[in-house]
């Protein structure tokens, strides 16, 4: 039952992709969205039989690659860990596929959509469920590939290719260092296995490596490696540019990749690997540095940004450093819990972020919006739903999770955490603000669109709908739901059993009271302070933006790190490459080779040609000549 989970999806993509013309539009999104859901619902069963009857497994599929000490299978581990994984990434992987059905109707490729979907799929599945670093990376490329196929599906703009080719180099660099950190394992472990590695990670806690002339802690090292691999992915700072960029994609791709899965697959590999970071002070204040940092930074652009799907996805980005800096400061269950509610409440922001472009007729311009609560009601009410989830309202699931990770933080009782802690409650003060900023132009205040009357605004078919409702049913239960089970069971290793790993408990502590609450108060003043700033005196928001015109700009352009990566990487890489190109390509190898060889060629057939005068006592004297030489070699011989 449990390899019908990864099965499922590879089946539908197959037959969606090769067949899908034959089969029908129609055929091909049924049976795509009806074997995801199968494999969500077996997804569950696992994740239930997991939690009762404490269920793990690791299936053997076959034998991948046997040499030496290399011993690599094709697996599926099941623990807590992976169940988790396997209910977040299948559930929304069939919510999106049905709200497909409705977002996709007028696209003439829906086959082609729908294999993508199912494709990207069975990549996560695959890389959440192994058991050893090889098919972990065969997932990690798999997801990285078809996230180049469904951002840049709509291939015919120039706009989508930029966007997937810069997606797909971007997360190159990121590979590169995952790559070099599982080098460096087998390296240092003759093995890729996890079991057989994390055993044997205490005894190489004292030994160094000369890296690139600096000598560092081999178990510090391995880390950091292993982290790039993750910044890249989930779009950490200096890793980051590509996810904005990706909104170039469909909705529902926004919704699958870039909120549920794709991205969190660097916050689940740091949290596998917790065996190794529990080790490694320095990879955990990295971690923690680089997660804060992101979360401040992507809530301060999302302030200023008019795209709606852009102000939703630096959002992700923010919330995917709330993560990181949770796993930074040793909460490891805590990630892995707001990674579980964050799924469900931004994948209901993405999808109904859809909803609103399906009315506005792909319009996605917030500040070209506004006044539609009444015409979008049941979009209207689902994306409230995500957006109190999101900001963390009190009893909703962003408010259990996020809040857990503050207090964690402040717990860890170092500098770092207090200063995580602190920047992590100015960064929900943020989110809050923009996620209400959103809400306020887009539904509320005067209808400012001139191309679309008010009265063509429509509210989006049931197919559409209904995936939201289903959504917004985990942004408000899941995290009261699940609480216990996450995060105070986890710190005895209750429901996590070995699939994470504790070096010291986490403090079984609470913090002050004016702490406990001064999130949740900074998240309700937020709502009447966006209200009065974005519809009740909008004058004096613009007021704000001219006044601090430099900030506002700085804002807007992201902190100028596109303009950044442009001067030095992008404008120096054309450069030398024009240069090999026109002093290696044209002159020495094209120069030299054959155009050089064609060249001389030419010139040898014209002066031959030259002989061809039609003279007989010419002719008669080359021969004699040709005959002199021909004697005098034979003589001298």
């Amino acid at each position: 039952m449990e390899l019908s989970i990864l099965a499922l999806p590879l089946i539908a993509s197959i037959i969606s992709g090769f067949f899908g013309k034959y089969i029908g539009d129609r055929n091909s999104e049924i049976f795509t969205s009806l074997l995801v859901s199968i494999s969500a619902i077996i997804s569950l069963i696992v994740f239930y039989n997991v939690i009762v009857n404490q269920y793990e497994d690791n299936i053997t599929i076959f034998t991948w690659i046997t040499s030496g000490t290399l011993d690599v299978n094709w697996s599926m581990k099941i623990d807590p860990l992976s169940s988790v994984m396997l209910v977040v990434i299948t559930s929304v992987s069939a919510l999106v596929h049905i709200y497909s059905i409705g977002y996709m109707s007028n696209d003439p490729h829906k086959p082609r959509f729908m294999a993508y979907l199912s494709l990207f799929t069975f990549a996560m599945l695959m890389l959440v469920t192994s058991d050893n670093f090889i098919q972990l990376f065969f997932g990690w490329e798999g997801v990285g590939l078809c996230s180049y196929f469904l951002i840049g599906f709509w291939f015919k703009k120039e706009t989508a290719n930029a966007a997937a080719i810069k997606a797909f180099i971007v997360n190159r660099v990121g590979d590169f260092g995952l790559a070099l950190g599982i080098f460096l394992i087998f390296y240092l472990f003759g093995t890729v296995n996890y079991t057989e590695i994390f055993e044997q990670i205490p005894t190489v806690i004292d030994q160094n490596l000369n890296f690139l002339g600096i000598n560092i802690n081999a178990i510090d090292l391995m880390c950091i490696l292993l982290f790039i691999g993750a910044m890249g992915k989930s779009a950490q700072i200096l890793l980051h540019t590509w996810l904005p960029d990706a909104m170039e994609g469909p909705t529902p791709v926004s919704a699958l990749i870039h909120a549920a899965t794709m991205v969190t697959a660097g916050v689940f590999l740091v949290v596998r690997c917790s065996p190794m970071f529990e080790y490694s002070e320095l990879a955990l204040n990295l971690i923690t540095i680089v997660g804060m940092s992101t979360a401040f930074f992507a809530a301060t652009v999302a302030l200023v940004q008019t795209d709606i799907k852009k102000i939703i996805a630096y959002s992700t980005c923010s919330q995917l450093g709330y993560m990181f800096f949770a796993a930074g400061v040793g909460a490891y269950n805590v990630a892995m819990f707001h990674l579980f509610t964050h799924a469900f409440f931004k994948a209901l922001l993405f999808l109904g972020s859809g909803s609103v472009i399906h009315a506005f007729k792909n319009e996605q311009n917030i500040n070209n919006m506004g006044g539609v609560w009444k015409k979008l009601p049941y979009t209207y009410i689902l994306m409230i739903i995500g957006t109190l989830a999101l900001t963390g309202f009190p009893f909703l699931s962003g408010f259990y999770s996020k809040d857990a990770i503050i207090e964690f933080a402040y717990l860890r009782g170092n500098t770092s955490g207090y200063y995580a802690a602190g920047v992590g409650i100015f960064t929900a003060f943020l989110t809050s603000i923009y996620s209400w900023r959103l809400m306020f132009k887009t539904f509320h205040g005067d209808y400012n669109n001139k191309e679309i009357k008010i009265e063509e605004t429509h509210e989006s078919p049931l197919v559409m709908l209904l995936p939201l409702v289903f959504l917004s049913i985990g942004a408000i239960f899941a995290g009261y739901t699940f609480k216990e089970l996450f995060i105070s069971q986890g710190v005895t290793n209750n429901f996590w059993q070995d699939s994470i790993f504790f070096l010291k408990p986490l403090s079984t502590e609470h913090p002050p009271f004016w702490f406990l609450i001064l999130t949740p108060i900074l998240v309700v003043l937020s709502i009447p302070i966006a209200y009065y700033l974005f519809v009740k005196n909008k004058n004096l928001s613009n007021q704000i933006i001219n006044t601090n015109k430099p900030l506002h700009n700085f804002l807007l352009n992201k902190w100028y790190f596109d303009e950044l990566y442009e001067i030095l990487f992008i404008k120096s890489s054309k450069k030398f490459g024009l240069f090999l190109w026109k002093i290696f390509d044209i002159k020495l190898i094209d120069g030299l080779g054959p155009d050089g060889i064609s060249t001389f060629i030419k010139k040898c057939s014209i002066k031959a040609n030259k002989f061809q005068s039609g003279f007989i006592y010419q002719y008669a004297f080359v021969m004699l000549l040709g005959f002199s030489a021909l004697l005098t070699f034979l003589i001298v011989k």
